[in-house]
């Protein structure tokens, strides 16, 4: 593992347990170069994804990138780390165990999509303003009555 301050590739593990969720191992690393301590995450691949973009392009999945654009979905929303964290693991679950090698940026936006709708309806329409490229705001009207039509059908529950 190559250290993030110095670039050395000479790190020592010191620790390794398994996260809350028991879905990764969590390794305390030190640097034997400069000394300068970090921590990764080891998590189980099913297998390799490559996402076939919207313009036909192949890229490989990244995590870390799915991640990031929740993150911007649910800036300054009351929601706990590690459920996002979940939330994602799920995810990436579920796209590999579609049992194909390749899938969709629109595969992966309907999962997020269904994922959000669950754990924040701001963020969910942040998303949505996003991935269904919204021009207009009708747009968003039209998902705020699709968000209001399915809590008419609940039984009162408040998401959160």
């Amino acid at each position: 593992m190559r250290c993030p301050s110095c670039g050395s590739l000479d790190t020592q593990v010191k620790d390794s347990r398994p996260t809350e969720d028991s879905n990764a191992i969590r390794r305390r690393r030190v640097c034997l170069t400069c000394q300068f301590r970090f921590t990764t995450f080891e998590r189980v691949q099913l297998r390799e994804l490559v996402v076939i973009k919207r313009n036909g392009r192949r890229v490989p999945f990244d995590r870390d990138k799915l991640m990031r654009s929740l993150q911007i979905a649910l800036r300054k929303r009351n929601v706990d780390p590690e459920r996002l964290e979940q939330m994602v693991s799920k995810i990436v679950r579920e796209l590999e165990s579609l049992g194909e090698n390749e899938i969709t940026t629109d595969t992966i936006g309907e999962a997020v999509m269904a994922h959000l709708r669950e754990l924040d309806d701001v963020a969910y329409v942040r998303f949505a303003s996003v991935y269904r490229n919204f021009r207009e705001p009708k747009d968003f009207e039209d998902a705020l009555a699709e968000l209001a039509g399915e809590d008419d059908g609940k039984a009162g529950g408040a998401r959160k």
